[in-house]
């Protein structure tokens, strides 16, 4: 250590708990939008740095499709953030132990040093960015002036869907909501009435009921197998695939344009679009566009009312970094959270 040198600032890490992050705007979907809206810009000019995310499954193939940890390290911005996002997930929690099926947590690095700055609750920013996802999505690829909402799914990640896109388009006048569990969709479909007197909710007694309803259709399930078809997407829809899973191949291949957010995170782990291009049916040059190109202007959005489009959004690590840089922006400007000592 050089003994000349100035005493350097004691280093801290800003703790942020689920509520700290509601404080400052985590509750809702603008805060997200405006961040996602830059970020997938930068994505798409090549000004993120994402590895690929690795899957830690315990059970191996004999488990649960959506039962793993994953580990979502980015970068964004100049300076900008670097940071992780820890995620797990378990399909049985809600019904095993009553806990969400989803748990995360955030850690951001000041790129300058590279030490640690904040660690904060993941869950929440993690499903309002996946649902604000699809909100900014939906002003490019959604038919202007949509009025059905269709919701399969009706978990956290599916009625945050539901509340971002009421908060950003203000024409929607009913929701079609379909659950396995039936009581999900019901208390969805009363929360949602009792928040929305003018706003018209349909649960549905099947999912294809649901979907053929829809103007936007947002697939939030923890299925493994597809059961949405084609004919089921009616002249003009718009189908934000949030679950990954839930479509059959024919949905890809019979619509105008398909979307992803990234194309490298979209073609592996053997997800639809990955089983399509290994069959050779589907390739980077059948993509119409990253989202991010669209929202940079250098690929169309929509272009025809009858157009039936697809996207497929993994879900990025620069989404989320992005997302809680801000939170944490914020947090910094109303003095919330907790200061912790790092040594």
């Amino acid at each position: 250590m050089d003994p000349n040198a100035a005493p350097a600032d004691k280093p801290e890490i800003l703790y942020l708990s689920r509520g700290d992050v509601a404080s400052v705007g985590g509750d809702r979907s603008d805060l997200y939008v405006r961040a996602l809206d830059e970020a997938l810009q930068q994505h798409a000019l090549g000004r993120t740095v994402q590895p690929l995310k690795p899957y830690l499954r315990t059970q191996g193939k004999a488990g649960h499709i959506a039962d793993r940890i994953i580990a979502m390290p980015a970068h964004v911005g100049d300076p900008g953030m670097s940071g992780l996002k820890w995620i797990g997930s378990k399909h049985d929690n809600p019904a095993r132990t009553g806990r969400e099926r989803a748990s995360a947590v955030i850690v951001l690095n000041d790129p300058a040093t590279n030490y640690p700055v904040a660690i904060m609750e993941g869950g929440l920013i993690s499903a309002w960015r996946t649902a604000a996802v699809t909100a900014l999505a939906a002003r490019h690829l959604a038919r202007p002036g949509f009025t059905d909402v269709a919701l399969v799914g009706c978990g956290l990640i599916g009625s945050t869907q539901i509340a971002a896109l009421l908060q950003q388009f203000g024409g929607i006048g009913t929701v079609h909501l379909y659950d396995t569990r039936a009581e999900a969709a019901e208390a969805l479909a009363a929360r949602l009435t009792a928040e929305h007197p003018n706003l018209g909710v349909v649960v549905a007694d099947s999912a294809e009921a649901a979907v053929r309803a829809g103007d936007v259709v947002v697939p939030c399930t923890v299925t493994d197998s597809p059961y949405i078809e084609a004919d089921w997407l009616k002249p003009g829809s718009f189908l934000a695939n949030v679950s990954i899973m839930d479509v059959h191949k024919d949905v890809f291949l019979a619509a105008d344009k398909v979307v992803v957010d990234d194309w490298e995170q979209s073609n592996r782990e053997k997800k639809v679009i990955n089983q399509l291009v290994l069959e050779g049916r589907f390739s980077r040059e059948a993509l119409h566009a990253e989202l991010g190109e669209i929202l940079a202007g250098t690929r169309p959005g929509r272009e025809d009312d009858a157009e039936r489009i697809v996207l497929n959004p993994m879900g990025m690590a620069v989404e989320d970094i992005a997302c809680a840089a801000e939170v944490y922006r914020r947090a910094v400007a109303a003095g919330a959270g907790t200061r912790l000592d790092l040594y």
